[in-house]
Order: structure tokens, then sequence, then C-alpha cells
């Protein structure tokens, strides 16, 4: 494939990027300055203007996580620094022609629990979305200990750390899409966040970040996971016991945390996270902390009451959502023993109304639907819910699989949407996962979500014939095979998880 070189003059110098299938390229752009040394678990800082041009032809650093993760191909990992507040952007050729509209700016949030993931995984490239007309743009944030665990209870005036780090990276990327997007044909004041799991957990937060006012105009949340958020006293708690897995003294805190390495930190939340499936606290171990001054109310509680930012939102699940984690990263309840734990500090009724909802409970693929609702079903659910009083919001569900999904067992389970959203069984890599007689469906299940997507980061509205979710009819668009509307599907299911909430110990 021929490459040919392309040079654009961003707010901090000039970067250069390659061309080639019709879309240019630049990657790994710094957005803030390296969190390294004395900023490390401190808010990011603008970053600094350099002499030269930078080359962004290549993927630089992810963020320090267990290596298995960092795998870009067969033998192919990607370095782990703590210098990785970058982010890349794809571009059609045509929009840097100066003639051309300025195209809607599409920024995706990569998932991963927040201890995982990199924007330079393949299937996240974007070239598909911006050949459709959009600008593209992926973003990293520091995960994990050094980003989306709350060590702010820590802080000492020796020492300070402060919270919602990988919000604040978030806010910041999307500050600099702001002022440099038009640089790449983009409209500034058009820009849509769409993120996947933890991605679309971080999406739906943004909406109650005050910072983030203005910073987009649209939002979409695929499968966002629930118990992500907590409150301060749980971040603290967590706080307390990553001290100790790192062999330090609760005073000596804050300097523990600073002093050690990536990989010490690495390790320590997972020695943490295990611990964590038994010690239930309310909340997960990483992930926004709310009541703080940066995000000051509950983000589903900031939507009911309307202080959320009131932009359109797309958000919606898998049909099969907690099938992969039967088999990969097995931290849902999707057994009996693990829901049985999850349930045991709810009352009787509760427990039993919600068992009940999955027919043939406790056999193993009752429980895997339980575990899927759990952790994702029940955040559509309260996020539509919320956010759907103040702002046009639209629901989806996504239930196409091909047949070797079926055969393998999986269905359509997390983040299998994301095949369609970046069109990936047109590729060769995709087409290995459908049979012969899947290929038509698979790519015309694409060209719908794609469609949709794009229409609805131009306009707010996702195409025809999908209307807006209401705590009145509940319209869902199913995506499958035949796409098609239903009414609040599995309302027995929806209503037997409200008014849960986990447990604090």
């Amino acid at each position: 494939m021929h490459e040919r070189t392309i040079r654009v003059t961003v707010d901090s110098g000039v970067i250069e990027g390659f061309t080639a299938g019709g879309v240019h390229r630049w990657r790994s752009v710094p957005y803030a300055r390296p969190p390294v040394g004395s900023l490390r678990l401190r808010a990011p800082q603008p970053v600094q203007p350099w002499p030269g041009v930078r080359y962004c032809h290549g993927f630089s650093y992810c963020a320090p996580q267990q290596r298995v993760y960092t795998m870009l191909g067969v033998g192919k990992y990607q370095p782990m620094s703590e210098d990785c507040l970058t982010l890349n952007v794809v571009a059609p050729e045509r929009a840097l022609d100066g003639s051309a509209e300025p195209l809607p700016v599409m920024v995706f949030i990569h998932g991963g629990g927040y201890i995982l993931g990199s924007s330079a995984t393949p299937i996240y490239d974007g070239a598909a979305l911006a050949r459709r007309g959009c600008v593209y743009v992926s973003v990293n944030y520091r995960l994990g200990a050094l980003g989306c665990m709350d060590l702010s209870s820590l802080s000492t005036p020796e020492h300070p750390i402060e919270d919602n780090l990988f919000l604040r990276d978030l806010v910041m990327a999307l500050r600099w899409v702001r002022d440099n997007a038009a640089v790449f044909g983009g409209d500034p004041d058009n820009v849509t966040i769409f993120g996947e799991s933890a991605g679309a957990h971080a999406v739906a937060t943004l909406l109650a970040v005050p910072a983030a006012e203005g910073l987009f105009a649209h939002a979409i949340a695929e499968s966002p996971a629930s118990g992500m958020a907590g409150p301060p006293a749980v971040a603290a708690a967590f706080a307390e016991d990553f001290v100790e897995l790192l062999g330090a003294e609760h005073r000596d805190g804050a300097a523990a945390v600073l002093a050690a390495r990536p990989a010490e930190l690495v390790r320590a939340l997972d020695r943490l996270l295990r611990h964590g499936m038994t010690e239930m606290r309310g909340a997960f171990p990483v992930g926004p902390t709310y009541d703080t001054d940066y995000l000051p109310r509950n983000p589903v509680q900031a939507m009911a009451d309307g202080t959320a930012h009131r932009v359109p939102l797309i958000v919606g699940t898998n049909a099969d959502e907690g099938r992969l984690f039967t088999r990969f990263l097995q931290l849902l309840p999707t057994s009996e023993p693990a829901i049985e734990m999850l349930l045991a500090d709810s009352d009787v009724e509760s427990r039993e109304r919600i068992t009940g909802a999955y027919p043939g409970y406790p056999s193993p693929s009752a429980c895997v639907r339980l575990g899927g609702d759990f952790a994702f079903g029940t955040a559509a659910w309260q996020i539509a819910s919320a956010h759907g009083r103040h702002a046009p919001t639209y629901v989806y569900r996504y239930d196409y699989a091909p047949r070797t999904f079926h055969w393998s067992g999986l269905g359509a389970t997390h983040a299998t949407e994301l095949l369609a959203v970046f069109d990936v069984y047109r590729t060769r890599f995709g087409s290995l996962m459908t049979a012969a007689a899947d290929r038509r469906s698979a790519r015309r299940v694409s060209n719908d979500v794609q469609n949709r997507w794009r229409a609805f980061s131009r306009t707010g509205v996702p195409g025809e014939g999908w209307p807006q979710y209401t705590e009145r009819e509940r319209a869902v668009l199913i995506f499958d095979r035949r796409s098609r509307l239903e009414y609040d599907p599995h309302a027995d299911r929806r209503q037997a998880w409200e008014g849960f909430t986990l447990a604090t110990r």
C-alpha cells in the first residue's frame, strides 16, 4: 500500500502523520504533559510545545497494565509507560482539501474494566468510520492505580494526590479536540463521545462532570457497566487495603504509591481485585468517585435530577453480555456461588424476585443471564430512564451473532457490537469469523449500526424508525439479521433489579 506523509500544525507544534487507504492518520499525539515524576497522581497539565516536527507515524506507549493485555498481534506487544497521555486522529483525505464542510468528530474511549486496554488495539482503528464521513479520535487515559483508582485519601501536603485522574485526562483530551479539530477538517462544535464497557461507563460519567460542559454534543454508551462509581469513604477503604498490599503503613501511603514502580502498582491492584470479589464494598476498586468537587453527584442521580449535560444519548447492551466472562476475565457473578454471595445481604423478597426473573435458576444459562444483567443491563436501564427524562435518549440491544459465535457458545456477547461499529466483518480477520452464509448478514448489520452512529454524530438523531426511549413506552431497537423495534423487552428482568444496590460491608 502506497503511503505518503502529511503534516498539520496543532496548538503545540507541527505533527507528521501518513496517508494510506483514503485516510490521513496521526498516531500517539500528546494531549498533556507526561504524568511522571512530580506529576504522578496529579491532574494532567497542558502539553508543552515542541520545536520542529513531531513524527506521529506509529503508536508509542499504553498505560501500565498486565503485559498479557497489551498484545497487538502474534508475539507483538505494545510497550507500557506512564507517559501514555496521547491520542490518535484519522481523517478522510477530502477533509483537508479546504473546500469541504467541517465534519462531525467522533471521540472513542476504550474499555477494559479501568485496568487494561489501549487506543492502539487494532479493532479500534477507526478508518472505516472516518471514510463514512467523520474525524475519528481515539484516546489513551491513565488506568488502574495510576489513574482509575482514587488514592486521594492518602494525600498529604508533601505528597498531594488528586481524585478522578482518568476523568481529568479525558476532559483534557476533549479540550485538545475542541482546540484542534478544525485543523483536521472537523467541527469542534459537533463532537460525539462514544465508548464500550468501562469506556461507556466513562462516557456516562462525563455527562455529570461539570468541567466537561460544552466539550461534546452527543454521547454513545455501548454496554456501560454497573457498580463502578463509589463515594469517597469506599475509595478510602480500598486505598487503605491497597497500601497494605504494597507492604507499607497507612501513614506512609502517599510516599509508597509515589515511589513504587508501575509494575508493583499493577500487581498490588491485581491482588486487591481478587480480594474485592469476596469483600463487597458497594463499588469496584477502580472507577470514578462522586461526592467530590470534580464529580459532585452520582452520575445516574445527576441525570435523573437534570443536572447532567442534556445532550442526546444512545445507550444499549448485547443479548448475551455475560457469556464472555465465563471464559475470560472472570470478574462477573456468572455462577451460583458468586450470585448467592452477591445477593447474600438482600432481603428474601428481593433475592427471590431477582432469581425468579431468570427461569431455570440456578442453571448455568440462567446464571450467565443474571450476571450479565447485573453488570450491564441494570446500568443501561437506569441510565436510559434517568437521562431520558431530560434529553433525547435512544436504547438498543445488539442480538446479532454469526453462526461461529453461536457454535462457540459466545453468542452476541460483550463487545461483539464493536465488530459492527468498526466494520471488522469486512476485513480479512472478520471474514474468518463468518461462515460464507453469514457474510451478507454481518455486513448488513454493520451498515445499519454505522449509518445510525454516523447520523447520530451529525444530527443527534440516529436515523429513522428508532423512537426516543421514555419510561412510558421504553422503545428498544434490536440489531439482528432482521432488525426490529420492541417495547420494554425483558420487562420482568428490568423490574426485578429496581431498587437493588450492592450492600456495603
